[in-house]
C-alpha cells in the first residue's frame, strides 16, 4: 500500500472550491427522512448549545466543534469510496441555507463555492455525477423538479431537500442563518484520509470496517447481553435468533436494526429526555441516539437485568418487538384497511409513528391484541397530525419529539381499556380542529403537503361513503407518470376579480384557501393553468375529475343518487355552482368543517 495521508479538516476546507467524484458502481444516494431529521436536530442542537442571544457573527469563533467523522477518498479525480451519503446530505443542506438567505434579502460569500465552483467558464457542482446534475440545478434554484421516471439517486436527493425544508427547527431564525453558516462552515469538521490509489483507499475501508474500529453499536450490544448469559446452549440459541432478527430488520435498509433498537429502547425504557433549552443535558432519550449499548449497559437495573435468565428474556424482547416493528414498517408501505391510519400517517412522513406504536405493545400480548393496539395509537397520530397543522403548528421531529415521548411514556404497556382512556384525554388536550381554524387554513410551502393528504382523505371518505373504493393511495403516488397535484379553483388573475378582491394579497389569500383547492391529475391541472372558472367546470364534471371536484357541477347530483343519500345522511351543504367567489368558498370551507367533524374524531377511544 502507497503512502496514506489524514489530516482534519472544516466543512469549507473540504468543499470549497473542490471537485469529487462518485464512480458509477458506489452505493446510490440512499439516505431517508430518518437520517435528515438526526443530523439536523445533531447540528442544530449543537449550534444552539453555544449560541448565546446577541452573540455577533465573530463569537462564533468561539464556539465548540462538531465531529463528523471520517471520509475516504482515493486518486486524482477525488473519488469518494466512503463519506458520499454525509457529503451529499450536507450539499443538500448549503443549498438550503442558500435559498434561505437570498429569501431573505442576505449573502453568505462562501456557500456557492462550497456547492459548485467554475473551471473554464463553466460551473459544476463539487460533488459531480452527470445524472444528478439538473435535480441539483433545480434544488439550487429553488424551483420544483419532476422525479417522474428518475433514478434513485435522484429521487432520494430531491425528497431529503424537501425534508430539511420541513425539518429545519423554527429557532434557528433568518437572524441566526448567518451564524449558523458560519459554525456549520468553520466549525463541523471530518477526518479526511486520501489513499493515492482507489484500491489502496478500498483496502482502507475494508480494513477500518472488519476490524474492532468498526463494530456498531448493535453489536456491541449484542456481545454484552450474550456475555451475560451463562448457560451455553442457550447463550447459542439466542446469538441464533438474535441474527435471525438483524437479518429481517437490515433487509432493506443496512441501518435498519439500529434504528429499531432506538426506537424500542425509548419506547419501553427511556425515562428522561433532554430540555428544549440551550445547554440542557442530554438524557436517555438523547444518548438512546448515539452508543445505545452502553446505555443499555449503565442502565441494566433499571432494564431489569440483574440475571442470566434477564439478559436471554431482553434478547426475547428483542425479537419478538422486531417482528411488531417489520409489522409497523410494512403496515406504512403497504395500504391494508386493518392498519389504514399507520399508512396515512407515513404518508406525511410522520417518522416518530414507530416509537407511539409501539409504547403500548406488552411482550406478552397476542398478535390480535398488539393490531388493535397500533391501530388506536395510529389513530391518535392521525388526529393529532391534523389538530396541529391545520393550526400552522409543526409536526416535524425536533418540534414534537419531547410531546410524544411524553405521550410514549403515558401509554407505555397498557392493557387495552386503559390505552382507549389514555388516548382520548391526550385527544381532549389536543383541543382538536375548530371551525375558525379550517377558515383559516390555506396552501402555502408548510402546509402543501398537508393540505394534499387533507384533500385525498377527504375525497377518499366520500368515495367510500358512496360505494365507490376510495383512491387514496393514488392521490397520494407522487411516482406515476401523472400524478395528482393541488388545483386551484380560481385562476392566478387578479385582473379578472378586481371587484371582488380589495388587493393583491386579498386575492392571493381566498385563492388559497382550503375550500379554493382540489385534487388532479397533473396533466389536467397544468392545461386548465388559465382557464377560467366556466371552462374548469366542464374538466371537473367529467371523467378526468373525481367525486369532490364534480360536486361543484350538477351532475354529481343528478348521476349518482349515493352521494345525495350521503348528503341528506349527513345534512351537508353540497351544492353546485355556476360561479366561484368569496362566498362560494366559505361554503365549502363549511362542508369540509363538517366533513373533519366525520372523518376525525374519537370514536375509536370510546
Amino acid at each position: 500500500m502507497k503512502k496514506i495521508e489524514g489530516s482534519p479538516k472544516n466543512l469549507r476546507q473540504l468543499l470549497q472550491n473542490t471537485k469529487y467524484s462518485i464512480h458509477y458502481y458506489q452505493r446510490e444516494y440512499m439516505w431517508q427522512r430518518k437520517h435528515i431529521e438526526e443530523l439536523i436536530d445533531d447540528l442544530t442542537s449543537e449550534f444552539l448549545d453555544y449560541y448565546k442571544p446577541g452573540d455577533t457573527r465573530p463569537a462564533v469563533a468561539d464556539y465548540g466543534t462538531y465531529f463528523m467523522g471520517s471520509i475516504i477518498l482515493a486518486g486524482r479525480e477525488n473519488a469518494i469510496i466512503d463519506g458520499q451519503q454525509r457529503l451529499s446530505s450536507l450539499t443538500l443542506l448549503l443549498m438550503y441555507l442558500n435559498n434561505r438567505l437570498k429569501a431573505a434579502g442576505q449573502s453568505y460569500n462562501m456557500i456557492e463555492t462550497m456547492i459548485f465552483s467554475e473551471s473554464f467558464g463553466t460551473k459544476s457542482f463539487n460533488i459531480n455525477v452527470d445524472d444528478r446534475q439538473e435535480c441539483m440545478e433545480a434544488i439550487f434554484n429553488n424551483v420544483d423538479f419532476d422525479v417522474t421516471g428518475a433514478g434513485e439517486s435522484v429521487c432520494n436527493l430531491y425528497g431529503r431537500y424537501q425534508d430539511i425544508q420541513e425539518v429545519f427547527p423554527e429557532d434557528i431564525s433568518d437572524d441566526l442563518l448567518l451564524h449558523f453558516c458560519d459554525w456549520l462552515a468553520e466549525k463541523v469538521f471530518f477526518i479526511e484520509i486520501v489513499a493515492t490509489t482507489e484500491q489502496d483507499a478500498h483496502k482502507i475501508f475494508v480494513t477500518m470496517n472488519d476490524r474492532g474500529l468498526s463494530l456498531t453499536s448493535t453489536e456491541m450490544l449484542k456481545g454484552y447481553l450474550l456475555s451475560e448469559i451463562k448457560s451455553d446452549s442457550v447463550r447459542e440459541k439466542m446469538n441464533n435468533l438474535w441474527k435471525d432478527k438483524i437479518l429481517l430488520l437490515k433487509r432493506d435498509d443496512d441501518k435498519g436494526d439500529e434504528v429499531f433498537i432506538k426506537v424500542w429502547l425509548r419506547a419501553h425504557y427511556a425515562e428522561t429526555i433532554r430540555e428544549n433549552r440551550a445547554k440542557a443535558k442530554n438524557k436517555d432519550f438523547d444518548i438512546i441516539s448515539g452508543s445505545f449499548h452502553k446505555w443499555v449497559r449503565d442502565e441494566r437495573e433499571k432494564l431489569g437485568l440483574n440475571s442470566s435468565d434477564d439478559y436471554e428474556l431482553f434478547i426475547k424482547k428483542f425479537a419478538k418487538f422486531a417482528d411488531v416493528y417489520e409489522l409497523i414498517r410494512k403496515a406504512e408501505a403497504v395500504f391494508s384497511e386493518e392498519t389504514k391510519y399507520v399508512y396515512y400517517n407515513a404518508r406525511v412522513n410522520f417518522t416518530l409513528q414507530p416509537q407511539l406504536l409501539l409504547a403500548p405493545i406488552c411482550y406478552e400480548d397476542p398478535w390480535p391484541v398488539i393490531t388493535e393496539k397500533i391501530n388506536l395509537t395510529a389513530r391518535f397520530i392521525d388526529l393529532l397530525i391534523i389538530s396541529r397543522v391545520i393550526n400552522y403548528r409543526s409536526v416535524n421531529y425536533s418540534t414534537i419529539k419531547n410531546f410524544v415521548f411524553n405521550v410514549t411514556k403515558d401509554i407505555r404497556m397498557t392493557d387495552i381499556p386503559a390505552l382507549k382512556s389514555k388516548l382520548q384525554q391526550q385527544y381532549i388536550n389536543l383541543a382538536f380542529v375548530s371551525e375558525t381554524a379550517l377558515y383559516n387554513w390555506g396552501l402555502n410551502s408548510f402546509t402543501k403537503k398537508y393540505i394534499k393528504h387533507f384533500l385525498a382523505r377527504v375525497t377518499g371518505y366520500i368515495e367510500e361513503q358512496t360505494g365507490v373504493a376510495s383512491n387514496y393511495c393514488n392521490y397520494m403516488n407522487t411516482q406515476t407518470k401523472n400524478p395528482f397535484e393541488i388545483e386551484h379553483i380560481i385562476a392566478d388573475h387578479y385582473e379578472w376579480f378586481t371587484s371582488e378582491y380589495s388587493d393583491q394579497d386579498d386575492f392571493r389569500r381566498w385563492r388559497n384557501s382550503v375550500g379554493a383547492l382540489l385534487l388532479l391529475h397533473k396533466s389536467i391541472n397544468a392545461s386548465l393553468n388559465d382557464a377560467g372558472y366556466e371552462y374548469k367546470l366542464k374538466k371537473y364534471c367529467s371523467n378526468e375529475g373525481n367525486i369532490y371536484t364534480e360536486s361543484l357541477g350538477d351532475s354529481a347530483y343528478q348521476n349518482h343518487p349515493q352521494f345525495k343519500k350521503f348528503i341528506a345522511d349527513h345534512n351537508l351543504g353540497f351544492r353546485a355552482y355556476a360561479k366561484f367567489g368569496k362566498t362560494e368558498i366559505t361554503e365549502r370551507t363549511a362542508v369540509l368543517v363538517e366533513l373533519t367533524k366525520l372523518i376525525w374524531n374519537d370514536e375509536m377511544f370510546r
